[in-house]
């Protein structure tokens, strides 16, 4: 049984950040009711490398955080739309949104109102920037918020190639929920929950942010054991962090014949920061004299963290995530194969029990468990209110 198990999720999100979230809660078992619109279903729907999966609402940009969830299709920007989703509050623990601040108010969906169906409710909305501020009206993707943030400047100008802020704002959201829940089994109470994208990635910044602010200025160059080095045959990132460290690769390098002079010497940052540039005049030298390999015996002898870097695609066949478990192939039984939680839990852990599904696949199941009848069901249906 999953740590989620009988919590009943309802997910009012598209694209990355919110689907994320909600994902990792039905991976633990939580009853997460993917709700979009029938004529407008989630557009990560459509994005992946497979036209035909695509063409189904089953694209890969969706899948990987869409397992274990059922689908509604159901028109919130209709009365009786909004009449059902009401209904379904009065049962639900959580519901996640990331529609525009304000959007699901505008709609008469927001927290004040919907706390006064169900006072226990957990409410978490995922913003750009947050429901309060100058620019909490203002819509965002990841990439504006890296730019932003002064996470492109900080990484030299350049966009990092992956949405980061996306999938640490949805575990942000996931923490937050279950706190949340924790904090209701105290007093009985739900809450809102705001969670800013913006905020997010200036926490995956802490130490940056935080100097950025301090009113002592100190520029210092970047640190020689944590740089990426040619090797004969490709790259190395070496991680030698702390003065010990330091001298463990002294040793290494002097025992394999290849002395770097002050390594051995340093006890301290000071230390490490003053020898920085000099340090990594000379070790730019060394590592160009063996293989990738070859270093990688030796620096792990020696208890040095380090890696080759890798391509993505070295990088999923590596079989230390085929030994974790961490991909599970596609429930449905098709050809995908999804990421599962990046934990283990000895008890109530995460699974992937039920394949991403249909634009509106559960529709009739979820109507038919919150009281409509057959009659309902079809009326609503006729005037497209559901799919």
């Amino acid at each position: 049984m999953g740590a989620l198990e009988q919590i009943s999720v309802l997910d009012v999100t598209h694209v990355l950040a919110g689907p994320f979230c909600t994902y990792q809660m039905a991976l633990l078992g939580a009853d997460v009711l993917k709700i979009e619109a029938p004529d407008a279903p989630d557009c990560a729907r459509g994005r992946g490398p497979d036209p035909e999966a695509n063409a189904m609402g089953l694209g890969l940009n969706y899948q990987t955080q869409g397992g274990n969830k059922r689908a509604l299709a159901l028109d919130l920007d209709d009365d009786a739309g909004r009449e059902v989703f009401r209904t379904l509050v009065k049962g639900a623990d959580v519901l996640v949104e990331n529609y525009t601040t304000g959007g699901m108010a505008r709609r008469g969906l927001g927290y004040e109102a919907l706390c006064e169906i169900n006072p226990a409710l957990i409410y978490c909305s995922l913003t750009g920037y947050g429901d309060t501020g100058p620019e909490a009206d203002t819509g965002a993707y990841d990439n504006v918020i890296q730019a932003t943030s002064g996470t492109i400047a900080q990484c030299g100008g350049v966009k990092p190639g992956v949405s980061f802020v996306d999938y640490s704002t949805g575990y942000a959201a996931a923490f937050a929920v279950v706190s949340a829940l924790v904090q209701r089994g105290r007093t009985g109470r739900g809450c809102h929950i705001s969670v800013s994208m913006l905020e997010v990635a200036l926490q995956m910044m802490s130490p940056e942010v935080a100097a950025q602010q301090h009113p002592l200025k100190v520029a210092r160059p970047k640190e020689a054991g944590i740089q990426t080095y040619q090797t004969a045959d490709g790259q190395l990132m070496l991680g030698a962090f702390q003065a010990g460290q330091y001298r463990k690769l002294a040793l290494m390098l002097e025992t394999l014949g290849h002395p770097v002079n002050g390594l051995a010497q340093l006890r301290d940052w000071e230390d490490i920061w003053a020898a920085s540039e000099a340090l990594k005049a000379e070790l730019v030298k060394v590592f160009q004299q063996r293989s990738t390999a070859d270093w990688m015996v030796s620096l792990r002898a020696a208890d040095l963290p380090a890696e080759p870097v890798k391509t993505l695609k070295e990088a999923v066949e590596n079989p230390q995530l085929l030994a974790r478990g961490y991909f599970r192939e596609n429930p449905d039984g098709t050809a995908e194969t999804l990421p599962l939680a990046a934990f283990k839990m000895s008890e109530g852990g995460a699974d992937l029990t039920m394949g991403p599904p249909k634009h509106g696949q559960h529709s009739m199941d979820i109507l038919r468990e919150a009281g409509l009848d057959a009659a309902q069901i079809a009326a609503l249906m006729a005037k497209g209110v559901i799919k």
